[in-house]
């Protein structure tokens, strides 16, 4: 019966025929089966003879129908492989896609930039102290910047020492890295983030993004200065006819203190920075602030002004975006308009260059 069980598992051309093979020999009346049953009504001495055959049989018909079982389906497998092929050359489907906001690309991009020209990026609290956020910056109690009306200060606080507020620019960066420093090592510095003002219309959100830079050193002047952002403004623009104008102004952190004006012109109903303001058919445009940084400001950083000097400056990252990128309304950025995003967003793939621009424009 052995080799009658092999031969009809051997023979079984698929695993339809095998069950049915199983079933017929093992199953709840098959035939190996019904030998196990007669098991039961001999004598022992004939059990003892004939059951260790009886389970012998059983044993080898279960490991063949095992054996039968895997040989099929690995045919099955390489006959479905054999069969069943992807055409690698077909497009993929379209799937939905994210892009990068222009504000992280421009983040990107000046960070690129400073990093080429030696500018660690440093970051600081978002929740800020009245110390680092005006004190130590000079700005007097007075300063309408102070004023609730431009400030976000947390519950229960609205001026004063101890008060808690949302920064309103990223210069407490600054001295929160002078501290860090030990006053006794030259800087170089950028500090971009996001920043609070209780301002909302076409160019002006109650949340934004600056970045500032700072530079404390040995002897460093105006000169400095205005060699680091034409230097700047070239790379973010990617045009070398940048032509910069220092008007003197005020700010309480920077004594002497300038306004940085770029030329632009008009083209195809946007402006577009390039050329000197003074040439025909061009204009100034305030692009930044900027100035030498006032004693008082390096003595609250730890630094003994009468040994080191230094400079900084500050821009609207949004505002640059909206410059380099051709957008007109400064809401836009926050209003999380898919259509807007598809428009102006960037690739992931879109890695800034150190010239500041872009290898491909998604």
């Amino acid at each position: 019966m052995a080799a009658d069980a092999a031969r009809v598992i051997a023979s079984a051309p698929d695993a339809g025929a095998l069950e049915e093979v199983r079933i017929g020999l093992i199953g709840k009346n098959g035939s190996v089966t019904a030998l196990l049953k007669t098991l039961g009504a001999m004598s022992p001495e004939a059990r003892a003879e004939v059951g260790p055959k009886v389970h012998g049989l059983r044993a080898r018909v279960t490991a063949e129908l095992a054996e039968a079982k895997a040989r099929l389906e690995d045919a099955a497998m390489a006959a479905q492989l054999a069969s069943e092929r992807i055409d690698l050359t077909l497009p993929a489907p379209e799937a939905p896609r994210g892009s990068v906001h222009p504000v992280s690309q421009v983040m990107d991009e000046l960070a690129e930039i400073f990093a080429d020209l030696g500018f660690a990026v440093a970051t600081g609290p978002e929740i800020e102290d009245d110390w680092h956020n005006f004190t130590a910056l000079t700005i007097p109690e007075s300063h309408p910047a102070r004023a609730m009306h431009d400030t976000f200060y947390t519950a229960g606080h609205n001026g004063g020492p101890g008060t808690m507020l949302l920064r309103t620019h990223t210069s407490p960066v600054q001295i929160r890295a002078m501290l860090a420093a030990g006053g006794d090592q030259p800087l170089r510095i950028i500090a971009p983030g996001r920043v609070y003002r209780a301002d909302s219309d076409a160019t002006h959100t109650p949340m934004f993004h600056q970045v500032e830079g700072l530079v404390v050193g040995r002897d460093i002047h105006l000169g400095h200065l205005k060699w680091t952002l034409e230097t700047f403004l070239k790379a973010f623009f990617e045009r070398d006819d940048i032509v910069l104008r220092l008007r003197p102004s005020y700010f309480p952190f920077t004594e002497p203190s300038v306004e940085v004006d770029a030329g632009y012109s008009w083209q195809g109903g946007r402006r577009v920075i390039g050329g000197s303001g003074d040439a025909p058919g061009h204009a100034w445009m305030e692009l930044l602030g900027s100035g030498m940084i006032h004693r008082e400001v390096l003595r609250a950083g730890g630094y003994d002004p009468d040994a080191w000097q230094g400079f900084a400056f500050g821009a609207g990252i949004d505002r640059l975006a909206m410059l380099k990128y051709g957008m007109s309304d400064l809401r836009a950025f926050f209003d999380g308009d898919l259509r807007w995003l598809t428009h102006f967003g960037f690739s992931p793939l879109d890695i800034p260059t150190l010239s500041g621009g872009v290898g491909v424009r998604g």
